[in-house]
């Protein structure tokens, strides 16, 4: 049986979906992404536009007649992608 998701590992999953997608995800397939119901992703993605590691660009297409949201990864949240990586690789070089 897996283990559940840490909260770190949660918000690193979420990041690491962005990049993936070229820095750019709409909300829904961000949701698919990273396997979490709309409610908690909503909630998570308040605390990243809080600590300023994704944004939410909103536009709006004359040709369709609506809005579109889009989970924009920033600088400091490719920032916390890298040193993740760092402590995830040094806790496995020793075991832990």
């Amino acid at each position: 049986m897996a283990t559940r998701r840490s909260r770190l590992e949660l918000i690193y999953d979420i990041l690491l979906s962005i990049q993936n997608k070229g820095g750019r995800i709409k909300p829904t397939h961000l949701m698919y992404k990273s396997n979490l119901s709309h409610k908690l992703l909503n909630s998570y993605l308040e605390e990243l536009m809080q600590r300023e590691l994704v944004q939410i660009q909103e536009e709006f297409s004359r040709k369709k007649l609506k809005s579109t949201k889009t989970v924009v990864l920033t600088d400091k949240g490719i920032g916390f992608l890298a040193e993740y990586r760092r402590m995830r690789d040094f806790t496995n070089a020793f075991g832990l």
